[in-house]
C-alpha cells in the first residue's frame, strides 16, 4: 500500500467505496452465469424516440463525376504484356503504355480518347508480333544454314 495515502485526504469523493467481495455464492457451479439474450419472454423492446426529437433519415451517398463507360473498349492489356515479354520488347512497352491509357479512358468515361488508344495497342501489339515471328524465322534459317556449312 502507498503510505503516502491518506484515507481522511480522500474523504470528499463523492463516490460510495464498491462493495467487498464475495464468492459466487449464487452459483453451485463457479463460473459465468447464464446468459439471457433479449427481454424476458422473448418480446421485442419498443424503440421509443426522445420526445422532441426528429427521426433521422440517412441519404445514399450519391458519386457525381465522370461515370465508367457502359461498354468499354478491349485494352489489350494482356497482350501487350505478352508481346513485351516474348517478341519485341520496345513495340511492347509501346503498346502496354497505349493499354494503360485506355483502361484509364475507359474509366474517365472518355470514348473517344479509348478508340483511339485502343487502336494503337492492338496496331503495336500486332507489329510486335509480327517482328517477333519474322525475327525467329531468321534466327531458325541462319543456324540452320550454318550447320550445314560446318558438315
Amino acid at each position: 500500500m502507498d503510505p503516502s495515502w491518506n484515507s481522511s485526504d480522500k474523504s470528499g469523493i463523492a463516490q460510495p467505496a464498491p462493495p467487498p467481495y464475495q464468492a459466487n455464492q449464487g452459483y453451485p457451479n463457479a463460473g459465468y452465469p447464464p446468459q439471457q439474450y433479449g427481454p424476458p419472454g422473448g418480446q421485442p423492446i419498443p424503440q421509443a424516440q426522445y420526445p422532441g426529437q426528429p427521426p433521422i433519415t440517412v441519404q445514399p451517398t450519391v458519386y457525381v463525376g465522370p461515370t465508367p463507360l457502359a461498354n468499354p473498349l478491349p485494352d489489350y492489356l494482356g497482350y501487350s504484356i505478352f508481346t513485351m515479354l516474348c517478341c519485341c520488347l520496345p513495340l511492347g512497352i509501346a503498346a502496354l503504355i497505349h493499354s494503360m491509357s485506355t483502361r484509364n479512358a475507359n474509366m474517365s468515361g472518355q470514348q473517344q480518347l479509348a478508340e483511339k488508344n485502343s487502336r494503337m495497342a492492338r496496331i503495336l501489339n500486332h507489329t510486335a508480333v509480327g517482328l517477333g515471328i519474322t525475327f525467329i524465322v531468321v534466327y531458325i534459317i541462319i543456324v540452320i544454314v550454318y550447320a550445314i556449312r560446318l558438315h
